[in-house]
């Protein structure tokens, strides 16, 4: 049991990346197994001999790498943009992250390109007022094109010939599709022959790579890409990503069983967050939202856009849970509640009275629902230097403990403020009496 998986349990946002870079000092390898670049992840870490607090930003590569025994692994579920990658690998390098031999990219991940991200735009333009609110990264239309069996791989790039011809016909295919847009089909041939040549050091088979991981024993860490929410099959569709972002992403991901997951980690915001278009029952369009967006910084790490923000839903997560089976939570940004009076949790959906058993598929239902809340006293205190669980405040550690004997599911990590420093380790699970 030497993969440890961590998923993000609602709309994304949660702050995979700061547990991931915590967890990375024990694992041999951090792997990636689905999205692209469209994920962000930002983490906060000393580095250099003066320990200079430096905030890095992660979209394609597993955040893991900043640790700098930990080797990243982008799996074959992930759709990969190879000028985006080696800009982030750049500037990560010019921070002060030295990734030399420590980043590898599977043969089989499909490749996004730039025609892509000009589609991703197209089709937002086309759904109009039913606009998903995509980061226009050109993820959605490179799944499209491995699910339609049209997609390029990495392993494509390394017969020219073949790949020159391939790729025209797929550019020519949605210029009949979006109309003649501007775009230089040989230009961007010509600059993949020489891309190519760059990547070829990283890549390699990753079904090989990670089964001989295993087989010696290493400890495998994999970092989920966006959540549970926004998965293709359970989230709320359409207004999700393309991919599936659920403990059954990791093992098609990857090309790994599921007996060789060993621990599922779910990371859940104290409050609720999204981005784009889409239902958001808990959504608070008032003070509490703005207090939410402005202490909290809700503002996406690869697109810059305001998060819109809300009360944590208990529903959401018990769907998450049923769906992912965490063995454990990390709770984080807790300290976002610190000047809050009184905090509201929703824990039903009514729809005429009666209560929804399990979150509905049908978004014309999701709409109609009315969420019942509990309200918890704030405990009005400031918590981000607190070391130790035990000396939260009670009212804290009584929210806490609401949180997971609502989920039957163990609270094991909580976030308290932004640092690699600030997150607490809870050792077994609070018992609340009704």
């Amino acid at each position: 049991m030497s993969v440890t998986v961590v998923l993000g349990s609602q709309w994304g946002d949660e702050g995979k990346g700061k547990l991931v870079d915590i967890l990375s000092a024990e694992f041999d390898v951090c792997a990636r197994c689905a999205g692209g670049n469209n994920a962000g992840h930002t983490i906060v870490v000393p580095i250099g001999p003066e320990k200079v607090k430096t905030t890095f930003a992660f979209h394609l590569l597993p955040s893991g790498l900043v640790n700098p025994t930990c080797v990243g692994l982008i799996g074959s579920g992930v759709v990969v943009h190879v000028p985006s990658f080696f800009n982030e690998l750049d500037a990560l390098e010019e921070q002060g992250l030295n990734c030399s031999d420590r980043i590898f990219l599977s043969d089989r991940a499909h490749l996004v390109f730039d025609f892509h991200q000009i589609v991703d735009g197209l089709k937002e333009v086309e759904l109009g007022g039913s606009s998903i609110g995509t980061t226009k990264k050109g993820i959605g239309p490179a799944y499209s094109g491995k699910a339609s069996r049209s997609g390029l791989r990495v392993h494509h790039l390394f017969d020219h010939d073949t790949f020159a011809q391939k790729f025209r016909k797929i550019v020519e295919g949605r210029f009949k599709r979006y109309g003649h847009f501007e775009y230089d089909t040989e230009g961007e041939i010509e600059r993949y022959k020489v891309l190519a040549q760059r990547l070829k050091p990283f890549v390699v088979d990753s079904v090989e790579y990670i089964h001989s991981a295993l087989a010696a024993r290493k400890k495998v860490l994999v970092e989920g890409a966006n959540a549970l929410m926004l998965d293709l099959d359970f989230g709320t569709y359409p207004y999700v990503t393309s991919s599936s972002t659920t403990i059954g992403g990791v093992c098609t991901g990857l090309g790994i069983p599921p007996k060789a997951i060993g621990h599922t980690i779910g990371v859940v915001k104290a409050y609720t967050t999204r981005v784009g278009g889409g239902p958001f029952p808990t959504e608070q369009l008032n003070h509490i939202g703005v207090h939410f967006q402005e202490v909290g910084k809700e503002y996406g790490t690869t697109t810059g856009r305001r998060r819109r923000c809300g009360w944590l839903d208990l529903v959401v997560m018990k769907h998450s849970c049923l769906i992912n089976g965490y063995d454990s939570l990390n709770l984080t940004k807790l300290d976002v509640l610190d000047e809050v009076e009184d905090i509201k949790i929703g824990v039903k959906y009514m729809i005429d009275e009666k209560e929804l058993q399990y979150f509905p598929a049908d978004l014309d239902v999701l709409a109609k629902v009315t969420v019942v809340y509990v309200t918890l006293p704030g405990w009005k205190t400031q918590i981000s230097s607190i070391t130790s669980f035990d000396d939260l405040p009670d009212n804290c550690k009584s929210y806490v403990g609401f949180i997971e004997n609502f989920l039957d599911t163990p609270i094991e990590w909580i976030g308290v403020g932004p640092g690699r420093e600030s997150m607490l380790k809870k050792s077994g699970r609070m018992l609340m009496s009704n």
